[in-house]
């Protein structure tokens, strides 16, 4: 079956509808708030957990499925669509932003559940509709279930601690769980599962109701009876299950809403039935569906490709949203947030703004900033260049906002003390700088940006090239900050200090053709010509061209050797060849499989660099060929595969394996969030500037025509694009007024009209 039969974008492009249950595998919507973050698939597949502000979790749902029995029938059906092996007249399920509604028809019954998380709150709701098209009564049951481990993942012949009943008082099936979450030291909080009408059966225990031999897909409870079994849970795994009877007459429908979620004190749990009152799930869910798509609206985009229009004014930027809260989901990492903050930046900076503060307060008062926020503390895991990424992120707010006196708005570090934004990125630049390792270029510790090169500089001697050229980078921006407060000493400092990098660089980083990656504790060259294993790294390359550390005549014979040894039909790999046994002297990814993750798979953030630094050098024809290899639908130069509204974090080569063209994770991946900055900064060309907004547009040879509508300060573009200039030169008009030259006027409150020939 071809990709685009399994589903199609909603008329008006805010969701994705998956017509086909069985996709190659599942296709996951994210749902969260500040707070809480959950997921699911088309079957409804997934998790839900509360977060606190060090990483403390609580596992609240490790699965979900709602049941519907037929009592006068003796069957049953979920409305998530499984098993699979079970037949359903109709079934679609509708991906939106801040929801995933199942749509099904069987055996005379349609039903609708929508699973939300609301804009606030540690907690999510369902709200199932079923109507009966029967000639006849319909005498139903409806059991919500979700797994757990708010108690802790089971082991075969392990104990677990906790238990749960149902709370007669709170009308809630409740679970005492031991956590240290939001205490800083352990205690007990509750878990919850309530519904909006009278319950007639319950489970807490999953034994009883899942069974010691049964699936969510086969409850052994349906073995015995169509419904629930009233279960108490003392020290075996928890469940959550929670049944209503409804009887319906032909052609009557009813709803029932259900919220499972999770407070500090018992007593709080009653009074959370509050937001299941008569009309308030439905309220709860318009209004994180409305700001959701208002975080959205800051650009939306027009080329000739319409699948990419789609994905890019929906999911490509929803998931920036959520990255710049969430990072990797998985993992609170502190350069994801930062960079993917930076991204956000570029359609909704004012949202931006608030996470860089949050970011912040985690960055330690020595400038240096940890790699993850989890499991309760702050976790350095002897990660050096995630400082690095906060100079970017706050030049990029600065630009966008247009107001320096940001700069000097006070943050805490995480031992309390506080200091300016301007100060808490200085601190980082002049840590990094100290962090000299080998030939005084910036140590790697533990591992750069490639997490998995993680045994290269433990000795602290190893140093990365890489992070020295991001410093660079980094360091430019930083001194244009500098400027805009007046600190010309402060700026002649960097400047110096950027020259020194440079030229360490220069001598001990280039390999004659490219850079290297890194030198490690003994010495040796990592992405060198003089390698066994990956011999040519991606990202020093393209860092390199965004950090203009060469003559551009350099950067292009770079980016052709790039092109030479590291292009393939799926993309650009992210080094080459790849390691075939494990090196102790380099990083655990030398243990990857060939081909995968960060040993010589098509890793795809990197590529979205790569565009910017095909913009950048003027080469159109590579940034669209980088373009098309990245976008799962287009399959000009390779079939590749995977979910449709979403990006990936790597393709797996031609050379390596039965799963090639496939993709690996969707969703905790910054690529989709660094292809939104790519795409509105370097392709269209809007550079925000202290000065307003500049139009620098690189356009790839097809997009002949298109388009592109951003805010800015108050102001809204609509800017059309045509590609019809024979000597390439950009002109410019605002509402019919020719403009001199790129930079355009900003009236807060207005809409300009702006067409740009190139």
């Amino acid at each position: 079956m071809e990709y685009n039969e399994y589903g199609h974008y909603s008329a008006d492009g805010t969701a994705y509808i998956i017509t086909e249950r069985r996709t190659p595998r599942n296709w996951y919507n994210y749902l969260y708030n500040d707070t809480y973050v959950g997921f699911l698939s088309q079957i409804g597949v997934g998790e839900g957990f509360c977060q606190d502000d060090l990483g403390t979790r609580i596992k609240l749902i490790m699965d979900r499925c709602l049941y519907v029995t037929d009592r006068q029938a003796g069957t049953w059906h979920t409305a998530n669509g499984l098993p699979m092996s079970a037949h359903y007249d109709a079934y679609t399920c509708r991906h939106g932003l801040g929801y995933t509604t199942f749509s099904y028809e069987k055996d005379g019954l349609a039903g609708q559940l929508t699973v939300f998380v609301p804009a606030e709150g540690d907690f999510e709701q369902w709200i199932f509709t079923i109507t009966n098209r029967r000639p006849t009564e319909a005498d139903l049951g409806v059991i919500a279930y979700c797994a757990t481990n708010t108690d802790g993942a089971y082991e075969a012949q392990g104990y677990t601690s906790m238990d749960g009943d149902w709370d007669s008082a709170a009308e809630a099936v409740c679970h005492r769980v031991s956590t240290s979450f939001r205490r800083r030291r352990p205690g007990v909080t509750y878990s919850y599962m309530m519904a909006d009408r009278p319950m007639t059966g319950y489970d807490s225990r999953k034994n009883a109701f899942i069974g010691v031999y049964g699936s969510k897909e086969n409850p052994e409870a349906f073995e015995h009876g169509l419904g629930c079994t009233n279960s108490a849970c003392v020290v075996e795994k928890l469940c959550f299950a929670l049944e209503t009877s409804l009887r319906l007459a032909p052609g009557a429908a009813e709803t029932v809403c259900f919220q499972i979620g999770h407070v500090m004190e018992r007593e709080e749990i009653a009074p959370m039935h509050r937001f299941l009152a008569p009309g308030m799930p439905q309220r709860l869910l318009d209004a994180v569906v409305a700001e959701r798509t208002a975080a959205c609206a800051g650009v939306k985009i027009k080329t000739p490709d319409e699948k990419l229009n789609l994905a890019f004014n929906s999911f490509y930027q929803y998931s920036t949203v959520m990255g710049a809260q969430w990072a990797r989901v998985r993992h609170n990492g502190y350069r994801d947030m930062a960079s993917d903050t930076e991204c956000l930046a570029s359609f909704n900076p004012e949202l931006a703004w608030t996470r860089l503060m949050r970011i912040l307060t985690y960055q330690y008062s020595t400038g240096y900033a940890p790699r993850t926020i989890k499991d309760g503390r702050i976790q350095d895991n002897h990660y050096i260049d995630c400082a690095m990424w906060l100079a970017a992120t706050t030049h990029t707010l600065v630009m966008e906002l247009g107001d320096p006196s940001l700069l000097l708005t006070e943050v805490s570090f995480n031992d309390g003390s506080s200091a300016t934004v301007f100060e808490h990125i200085r601190r980082a630049m002049q840590y990094l700088y100290d962090a000299q390792g080998m030939h005084g270029l910036i140590k790697i510790w533990g591992g750069d940006w490639n997490d998995g090169m993680n045994w290269a500089g433990l000795g602290g001697r190893g140093v990365s090239v890489w992070l020295s050229i991001a410093w660079y980078r980094a360091n430019k921006l930083f001194i244009e900050l500098c400027g805009l407060l007046g600190e010309r000493e402060l700026a002649a400092k960097h400047a110096e200090m950027g020259e020194t990098m440079r030229q360490r660089i220069e001598e001990y980083g280039w390999d004659g053709k490219y850079y290297i990656t890194a030198i490690n504790d003994d010495g040796k060259k990592i992405g060198s010509q003089e390698s066994e294993a990956c011999r040519m790294w991606l990202n020093p390359q393209i860092w390199a061209v965004m950090a203009g550390i060469a003559p551009k005549e350099k950067l292009e014979q770079i980016m052709a050797e790039v092109d030479d040894y590291l292009e393939c039909p799926y993309g650009t790999r992210i080094n080459r060849p790849a390691y075939t046994a494990c090196d102790p002297t380099v990083g655990n990814f030398t243990r990857q499989p060939a081909g995968t993750l960060l040993n010589e798979s098509v890793y795809l953030q990197p590529m979205t660099w790569k565009i910017t630094a095909d913009a950048i050098l003027g080469r159109r024809a590579q940034m669209q060929a980088s373009l098309e290899k990245l976008l799962p639908w287009n399959h000009k130069h390779a079939v590749t595969y995977g979910e449709p509204y979403i990006l990936y974090n790597f393709y797996y080569p031609d050379e390596h394996c039965y799963r090639v063209g496939t993709p690996g994770q969707s969703w905790r991946t910054a690529t989709a969030h660094s292809l939104v900055r790519t795409i509105i900064r370097y392709l269209y060309g809007l550079e925000p500037t202290i000065e307003g907004l500049h139009i620098r547009p690189c356009l790839p040879p097809d997009w002949q025509t298109c388009s592109i509508t951003k805010q800015f300060r108050g102001c809204t573009y609509d800017i059309t694009y045509r590609q019809q200039s024979p000597d390439g030169r950009v002109t410019v008009t605002v509402d019919g007024t020719p403009l001199d030259g790129d930079l355009l006027p900003c009236r807060p409150g207005e809409r300009l009209r702006v067409e740009v020939v190139c």
